[in-house]
């Protein structure tokens, strides 16, 4: 049988010998794109490409990527750990093709690799097909189905429709029709009672789909319309720990060596069995698969916070404790006690994990800790909530009351049922669910963007000169309207920009643009997929002008100052603190800075006053800034050069050294450490 280990080493190298090339997985937390938080599929690294924003260093790519889902059409949250197969972390084995292979290649190496090296029975294999739609003006994907009918009986494709077998980045941008590939696990005789065909895609957890096979070959616009896209792209993505259970003959996902180590461990801690009781089994699998998402995500950047995507991550660990808790009988914090398990189950293929160790194991621990009082501190709560609906006679409580305990303390709606139910109450769910979808609203309404098509003045790749000009003469190359919040704005893409667009922790300038008399104000400057996008309020009377692009100096001077600073104080701490020190994260504005890192404990005054006396003697010693750009990444890291990890480094990149500070960064410095 093979292990887990040696399934994700041979699908790399099936894929290898077939010119891949196999590139590590990209962080599960996204830094550059601003309509992601976490990575939810293996093409989310290379969106960028697909976009057309930035050349592809290979035509055929391969990896096992880390992914994180907890809502949307595959996942629920409240739902992983109560079936077989669904998880909030998981793996995606995936392999592209940016207009080279296509649908011929990509379903014959499937079922290559699947049957011919895995040797899965090809009996009990059905793919899907695309059936077509008459809204879209498309036919049946027949050219996938004739492909596929070189290996599968025509009973063995099975037409899916537009939910199911059309796949689409967004309401706009590359989509295209899929095949899925589904196995049928069970045994030959619930085979014999009813065909598999009859159950794929209809929820059976032991026919489920293990790989999608997604044809890109056209562009949503915004009126709906669909146009082909002039670059083919492959993007397929296996799911590794279904896989697993395939290879393995096992019924449940958690039942494979990905998730049993970490069971048997928790089982120890515990000391319950896992088999015995179906509420601990659940409690089990909850904390076995949540102690992945939160060591990754930690790893990889995020820690649990109150806001975003580090809400995100605190919601889940919150919710391992609260199973933990309530049927593990665990009063103490114990998940970070799995954390060595977990690296030596998964540590080969993601060394950060091992990097991070200390780390993970201290965010962990504290959040644990932190939560387990939120816990006593809601149930004290409760319980005078109880205690008043039972002296008034009620038999129910508010749910805009128990919704209180869930939004502003944390506390899981469902362990509020649990202690009403002990105690012979209800909740009304009604009100609790009317208070979560006016919540959910809310942030729909404040985060919802309503974009029109690009429209294209001129061809070329946009240029940023920033680092050497404020100031430049440029044209535009494409525009957008964008509506949010009832604002309507304008986004640029310009030819030449000194702008800086918002990355690494440093804020996008702003300036205007300027055409004779006219002078469009540019108030801010982000990057989506690796392209600069300058935000305005107004379109210029004549978009095909020749503009003059000036950069507010006094912001910019100022971030730069600011920039320079952080460096400074990076350096600071390491020497003061260790090496062990990792910048997590920055913010950089013209107003200030805010340094994120890591380190184990509360710094103490003294340590505080040292790592201040050490930065201002450098800002005292006028360091003058040596810059390396555009330089191969080999030779920036014999320079000693300290990267920030989860960030995504190119095959070029840019070196800020002030003495024996000596970072990639791709921010705006100055030219010496005493304008600070």
């Amino acid at each position: 049988m093979l292990t887990s280990k040696e399934i994700r080493e041979s699908f790399k190298e099936f894929f290898k010998s077939k010119e891949h090339l196999i590139v590590p997985s990209a962080p599960m937390v996204v830094k550059d794109d601003p309509t992601l938080m976490f990575t939810n599929a293996g093409m989310n690294q290379f969106k960028d490409i697909i976009l057309g924003n930035r050349p592809a260093k290979s035509k055929r790519v391969a990896d096992s990527q880390k992914c994180l889902r907890v809502s949307g059409k595959h996942n629920d949250l409240e739902e992983v750990g109560h079936d077989t197969y669904h998880h909030t972390m998981f793996e995606m084995l995936g392999n592209w093709s940016f207009g080279d292979y296509f649908k011929e290649e990509a379903i014959s190496w499937a079922w290559e690799y699947l049957v011919d090296v895995l040797k899965l029975n090809p009996e009990i294999l059905y793919a899907t097909v695309f059936e077509g739609s008459a809204e879209d003006g498309l036919e049946r994907d027949n050219e996938a189905a004739g492909y596929w009918e070189k290996y599968l009986p025509k009973d063995h494709i099975i037409n899916g429709n537009k939910k199911d077998n059309f796949w689409e980045m967004g309401d706009t941008g590359p989509c295209g029709p899929c095949s899925e590939i589904h196995i049928d696990l069970r045994s030959a005789e619930e085979r014999a009672q009813i065909s598999g065909r009859d159950l794929v895609n209809h929820d059976h957890p032991q026919v489920i789909e293990i790989w999608n096979l997604v044809f890109m070959q056209f562009n949503r616009k915004a009126d709906g319309s669909l146009e082909g896209l002039p670059a083919k792209v492959i993007d397929t993505g296996m799911g590794f720990e279904r896989l697993c259970m395939a290879l393995q003959g096992k019924r449940s996902n958690y039942d494979t060596d990905i998730f049993q180590p970490i069971i048997k461990k928790i089982s120890e801690l515990s000391g319950k069995n896992y088999g015995d009781d179906a509420q601990v089994d659940v409690a089990m699998r909850v904390i076995a698969d949540h102690i992945r998402t939160i060591s990754f995500s930690i790893t990889d950047g995020q820690l649990p916070s109150n806001a975003k995507a580090g809400y995100v991550i605190r919601r889940i660990l919150r919710r391992a404790v609260r199973y933990a808790y309530t049927f593990l009988g665990q009063k103490q914090a114990f998940m970070y006690k799995l954390i060595p398990t977990l690296i030596e189950n998964m540590g080969d293929a993601y060394p950060e994990l091992a990097q991070q160790q200390e780390l993970v194991t201290k965010v962990m621990k504290e959040e644990e800790e932190a939560f387990l009082r939120t816990l006593e501190t809601g149930i004290h709560m409760l319980d005078k909530i109880i205690a008043t609906a039972k002296a008034d006679g009620k038999e129910e409580i508010s749910g805009v009351e128990a919704f209180t305990l869930y939004d502003t303390f944390g506390f899981p709606i469902d362990l509020t049922q649990l202690i009403l139910r002990e105690n012979s109450l209800t909740v009304n769910m009604a009100q609790f669910d009317e208070e979560m979808l006016k919540q959910k609203t809310r942030a729909r309404n404040a985060a919802a963007v309503e974009n029109s098509d690009w429209v294209n003045i001129a061809e070329g790749e946009s240029k940023f000169v920033g680092y050497d000009l404020t100031e430049c003469n440029t044209q535009i190359l494409r525009y957008r309207q964008t509506k949010q919040k009832n604002q309507t704005l304008y986004q640029i893409v310009l030819a030449e920009t000194p702008f800086y667009a918002e990355s690494g922790g440093q804020v996008g300038d702003t300036g205007v643009l300027v055409c004779g008399d006219e002078r469009i104000e540019v108030i801010d400057t982000k990057k989506e997929n690796n392209l600069p996008i300058h935000i305005t309020k107004k379109l210029p009377a004549n978009p095909e002008a020749t503009f003059s692009a000036e950069v507010n100096i006094a912001k910019r001077n100022a971030c730069a100052a600011n920039h320079s600073c952080t460096h400074l104080i990076d350096q600071a701490l390491r020497e003061v603190l260790g090496t062990h020190v990792e910048q997590k994260g920055s913010l950089v504005t013209p107003e200030g800075i805010r340094f994120d890192f890591s380190h184990f404990q509360k710094l103490t005054n003294e340590e505080i006053i040292k790592v201040e006396k050490a930065v201002n003697a450098r800002i005292r010693a006028n360091i003058p800034l040596t810059e390396y750009r555009e330089i191969p990444i080999g030779e920036a890291r014999e320079l000693g050069a300290i990267a920030l990890f989860g960030e995504k480094y190119g095959d070029k990149v840019r070196v800020i050294k002030f003495d024996n500070s000596v970072e990639f960064c791709g921010g705006t410095h100055v030219a010496a450490t005493g304008q600070i």
